[in-house]
């Protein structure tokens, strides 16, 4: 079993952790009004203002 040698101080342990935490998505208001995803197409279709996804009008 591995047993450290020295004490980490707290600053260098808490420059370790410094990436430690979660991000909240990017998200964006389309042109109709939805929420999405930056980078992904809409639940509508679109991607950058032309509809690239045809929706089934069953």
């Amino acid at each position: 079993m591995a047993v450290q040698q020295n004490k980490k101080s707290p600053s260098k342990r808490n420059m370790r952790r410094a990436h430690d935490f979660l991000t909240a998505p990017a998200i964006t208001e389309t042109e109709t009004g939805e929420i999405a995803l930056r980078h992904h197409i809409s639940p509508n279709g679109r991607y950058r203002g032309k509809q690239v996804i045809k929706k089934n009008q069953d």
